[in-house]
């Protein structure tokens, strides 16, 4: 039994997706998101993700982690924001010695959709399905993070780690 933490990087909002899998069975744990408060100064808003993240691993202990890659957007403030809460979810991930796989947007929606241009709703009805859940994860984050979680479980397979 291997436990997966998928997660959705993003200044305002952190998706998080926590699956178990054991044989080819995969089974739903649990899922979320961080929110930081746009009131507060940057570094605290990261300083809130790193220890939350920090929070999910001893809740979770996962034997692995993936992260979305960095897209580029057309927005360069939004881009520089998520390219400093993806540092530091990557720090903190690599400073508790946990193998991690980044993957781009495109492989996760190829992998867990079978279409690289699949949009969020289909993300969410596979998530529902493969993980056999009841609806859909609300929150978009969330349920990219657990589209994360499955890819990462399936990486994890093929590398032998």
């Amino acid at each position: 039994m291997e436990i997966f933490l998928g997660i959705d990087p993003g200044l305002a909002t952190v998706g998080f997706g926590v699956i178990q899998k054991e044989g080819n069975q995969l089974r739903h744990v649990g899922h979320g998101t961080i929110r930081t408060p746009s009131a507060l100064p940057a570094g605290e808003r990261l300083r809130l993700i790193k220890t939350d993240l920090v929070s999910l691993f001893q809740e979770y202990n996962p034997c692995s982690v993936g992260i979305e890659k960095l897209f580029f957007s057309q927005n360069t403030k939004t881009a520089l924001q998520v390219a400093e809460a993806r540092g530091v979810i990557v720090e903190t991930v690599f400073s508790h010695h946990l193998p991690f796989f980044e993957m781009t947007p495109l492989q996760i929606k190829n992998d867990v959709c079978g279409d690289g241009g699949a949009d969020k709703i289909q993300i969410q009805r596979m998530v529902k399905q493969l993980l056999s859940l009841a609806s859909p994860p609300r929150s978009d984050d969330a349920a990219d993070a657990l589209a994360i979680a499955i890819y990462t479980s399936r990486v994890y397979k093929a590398k032998n780690i």
